[in-house]
């Protein structure tokens, strides 16, 4: 790839324009230094898998008319004896206002409540519901699947290297 424009090629002319005026040009910007290869982006490759297990796991709730993000919370709940909204928010990086709704929609549904905090009567933590603990028991092995199918390509040791790099990589994010 090469830093010079093309012949003729006017700098000051948006990139969209210049490959209207080529015939059987190369893909628009294709000689910028900005524009690489995506796969040798590495954050690119991230997001892409990102993407792929999110719309995966998805896939894998759309029945219970959840979401990953749903997913993430009642996972998290289970972890816990309850949470403040603002730790949800804190614990697994939503959006504040993002964790009220994903909040709400889980109670309509009986998987979790809101209930007084034992230490602060004026505050409200979320709890998993026994309907909450059932549904997460069930969704168990096709959990597991739905991973098992995006890191198909890895054996069990890749697979175990790549977790370990990950967490590494998320560091406190995780925490």
């Amino acid at each position: 790839m090469t830093n010079h424009p093309r012949k003729g090629t006017d700098l000051r002319e948006p990139a969209i324009a210049r490959q209207d005026n080529a015939v059987n040009a190369a893909p628009i910007d294709s000689d910028e230094p900005w524009m690489r290869d995506l796969h040798a982006d590495t954050g690119y490759l991230l997001y892409r898998l990102g993407l792929r297990s999110g719309q995966l796991f998805n896939t894998f709730l759309q029945e219970s008319g959840l979401r990953l993000r749903h997913y993430a919370v009642l996972r998290f709940l289970a972890t816990s004896e309850g949470a403040l909204q603002r730790e949800l928010s804190t614990r697994l990086g939503y959006d504040p206002s993002a964790i009220v709704g994903l909040v709400d929609d889980l109670e309509k549904l009986g998987f979790a409540e809101r209930r007084p905090a034992p230490d602060d009567r004026r505050s409200r933590i979320v709890v998993l519901t026994e309907d909450g603990r059932a549904f997460l028991r069930g969704t168990d092995t096709g959990g597991l699947r739905v991973s098992n199918d995006l890191l198909d390509p890895l054996d069990a040791a890749e697979r175990e290297t790549l977790h370990t790099l990950l967490l590494r990589i998320a560091g406190d994010g995780l925490a």
